[in-house]
């Protein structure tokens, strides 16, 4: 007769790990991995959510400080911005995308008048920043984890802010994925609402074409101006830092082009 082997298995079969150990979040009180997913719409999107490699200072800075100065963009409530900063009357500025947050933290210092909420997906990039704006004493940045649209369209409220920054956007450089791109003509409609009137949208790019499809849709908005006499590109103002990654490409003979367009009064 053989061996039966069905209820006794081999003393060398590995044991698994429980199944609720591997969906524990990396960072219980921290960043939610997609929090406005089940609440809205699938659609293309103008960024791709990155989780690579979280350094221990950036881990600790997201367990400590997230509840404190972090949101998850999940649409379902407006902000209260003057709650959000403390201060009703601070000037609110959204940077949308900022990668590791070194220019985000400098411009914050250099004008502490000015809160900055600042909006991305990149897990180490969140703690990075929030760990500059503790060791420097920064209390006017806010981080913000998840889709910038959700947030413009569902958490922010018409006219709330002085100014929308967007530093060097994911360029999508093949065309058939210029539908990504985030600078769009749906997309500054949606900003000049929540933007109040005179209120500055900034946009910096190294990659060419896109600089000039981003002159071409702003140029072309009802709701925005440009602040250059001439129609076409700005200097790069004092306020925005030459960051690392910036300075590369210089040395590489990239050109970086600015753009700075005002909301329309409303008419």
């Amino acid at each position: 007769m053989p061996e039966n082997h069905s209820s006794t298995a081999p003393a060398t079969s590995p044991v698994p790990a429980p199944a609720r150990a591997r969906r524990e979040p990396m960072f219980p009180d921290g960043p939610a991995p997609d929090p406005a997913g089940s609440h809205h719409e699938r659609r293309i999107r103008s960024f791709q959510p990155r989780r690579s490699r979280v350094t221990p200072g950036q881990g600790d800075a997201l367990r400590r400080l997230w509840p404190q100065w972090g949101l998850d963009i999940d649409g379902l409530s407006r902000l209260d911005l003057g709650e959000l900063f403390g201060d009703p009357d601070l000037p609110v500025v959204l940077e949308i995308g900022f990668g590791m947050g070194e220019a985000t933290a400098q411009m914050a210092a250099a004008d502490p008048g000015t809160g900055i909420l600042a909006c991305d997906v990149h897990t180490p990039g969140q703690g990075n920043l929030l760990g500059l704006a503790e060791r420097n004493g920064l209390a006017n940045v806010r981080v913000a984890n998840g889709d910038a649209i959700i947030l413009l369209r569902e958490m922010l409220a018409p006219d709330s802010l002085a100014g929308v920054r967007v530093y060097f956007p994911d360029p999508w450089p093949k065309k058939r994925h210029h539908k990504r791109r985030l600078i769009q003509p749906e997309f500054l409609a949606l900003a000049a609402t929540r933007l109040a009137p005179g209120g500055l949208l900034h946009c910096a790019t190294d990659w060419e074409p896109y600089a000039e499809q981003m002159l071409e849709v702003l140029s072309a908005s009802p709701d925005f101006e440009n602040t250059q006499p001439d129609g076409g590109f700005a200097p790069r103002p004092e306020f925005r830092p030459l960051t690392r990654f910036e300075g590369q490409g210089l040395d590489k003979g990239h050109v970086v082009h600015d753009l700075l367009f005002r909301r329309r009064a409303a008419r």
